[in-house]
């Protein structure tokens, strides 16, 4: 969603790099192309003219221009103020808050269309697997089959769907939080109605229902397709039922994203998690930090970190690490790890990751999906066998397995040589650390 910003973001700093000086001309000119850039990222003009005014500010107030490297602190101030644009400087706003009392109660707002009985249920997931039981509660009395839809997601992810047909949406709500209480439920989320746009109508029956729910969180869930138009949705929703924080859905697509810019600094809402694809799966926390470095093309080390550690326990880490030492690495283990690879994401979103890779990757680069694809048909095609000893691949399997996978024999003789090489230098790895062993003991 960020490619535009981060890509015209990092050409006017690019040409701030390798100067001994900046004047104060040419921080206003660099300035001017950054509030240009981030309008044409969709962000509400107010938004972009303060935060270009904070960074120049802060630029000139500090004797930026007279350091000796004024492009590289100019960028640390814009990375400091885009996160301040992004959240709140008390990461604990960001995440969510519960009751004192179970059940607690966290209430879906949003428009119709904008994805909150997905979200309902993605937030039912993460929740259990941090250990806590949630209920979901079909308060969308209105839209056709959005119950049908909650109970069909809620059956999926094993969590119980309150539901009482087209009755009293408030009442519905009252009966759920009876019913949690019955069941020791320790939080309750609440999928509320919709509208194609903001009516007092609607307005008023989320006031009754917040009356009765008392909740703790009041998210509003906002596609950022819409734009700027998202900001002026929340800023309305925030007046009438003072929001807590933000679920921005489909930042996984190819829009500007100048709501997630622009949200906060409106509202003073904090948006705290983010959609990022279809899965029930797909939704993570939001972290203005990281988000201000990927746009600013300093990757994201974290994230990776942390989606490497959700898919590997220490004890497999040490089990692989094991494998490669003994040379005992198969094509099964290679096929393995391929497939939890990707898990994390694409190659290229991966890549984008490594602090120093983003900024120097090709504005259209992209590892093709096709050809990971193809490297794990070909392994797929092969017998156990073939993929514990490789070594007995001879032309007419290689054949055989090029026919089953769709590939050519080039395509399954490069990766079998690629393989080998990789064997190689792992046991050459493994030979060295042996080696050193005694030594280490010895100290």
């Amino acid at each position: 969603m960020f490619d535009q910003l981060s890509e015209r973001l990092g050409a006017i700093f690019s040409r701030l790099t390798g100067r001994g000086k900046i004047t104060e001309a040419e921080l206003s000119d660099a300035m001017r192309e950054v509030r240009i850039a981030l309008l044409e990222a969709d962000v509400a003009l107010p938004s972009a003219r303060a935060f270009v005014a904070r960074v120049k500010e802060k630029s000139i107030g500090s004797d930026v221009l007279a350091s000796l490297t004024p492009q590289q602190t100019i960028l640390r101030i814009v990375h400091e103020e885009m996160t301040a644009l992004l959240g709140p400087s008390d990461v604990a706003k960001s995440r969510l808050h519960f009751g004192d009392a179970p059940p607690s109660v966290i209430l879906l707002v949003g428009l119709q269309g904008s994805g909150k009985t997905t979200q309902a249920a993605k937030l039912a997931l993460r929740l259990k697997e941090q250990g806590r039981r949630s209920m979901l509660v079909a308060a969308d009395v209105y839209r056709p089959a959005a119950i049908e839809q909650l109970q069909v997601l809620g059956k999926q992810i094993a969590t119980p769907v309150f539901e009482r047909g087209t009755d009293d949406p408030v009442a519905i709500v009252r009966g759920a939080l009876a019913e949690a209480r019955r069941l020791g439920v320790s939080t309750v989320i609440v999928d509320t109605a919709g509208r194609l746009q903001i009516d007092d109508a609607l307005m008023t029956e989320l006031e009754q229902i917040k009356a009765v729910a008392q909740p703790s969180e009041i998210l509003l869930v906002a596609d950022a397709m819409t734009g700027q138009e998202a900001t002026s949705i929340a800023k309305t929703f925030h007046e009438r039922l003072g929001i807590t924080g933000v679920i921005l859905t489909k930042l996984d697509g190819d829009t500007r994203g100048g709501a997630a810019l622009s949200i906060f600094d409106a509202t003073g809402a904090p948006i705290k998690f983010v959609g990022v694809g279809e899965r029930v799966s797909a939704l993570e926390p939001f972290y203005a930090d990281r988000m201000a470095s990927r746009i600013l093309g300093m990757g994201d080390v974290m994230t990776l970190i942390e989606k490497t550690q959700s898919l590997y326990s220490a004890e497999q880490a040490k089990k692989l690490e094991q494998k490669m030492l003994r040379n005992a690495f198969t094509l099964d283990d290679f096929l393995e790890q391929l497939q939890q690879v990707r898990k994390i994401g694409s190659m290229s979103e991966i890549l984008k990751m490594i602090p120093g890779v983003s900024r120097n990757l090709p504005k259209d680069f992209t590892v093709p999906e096709a050809e990971v694809q193809r490297v794990e048909a070909i392994v797929c095609s092969m017998t156990r066998r073939e993929r514990r000893d490789p070594g007995v691949l001879d032309g007419s399997r290689r054949k055989r397995i090029a026919l089953g996978s769709g590939t050519q024999v080039s395509d399954v003789n490069r990766l079998v040589r690629q393989f080998d090489e990789t064997r190689r230098m792992m046991k050459q790895f493994g030979g060295k650390r042996r080696m050193r062993l005694p030594a280490a003991f010895g100290k």
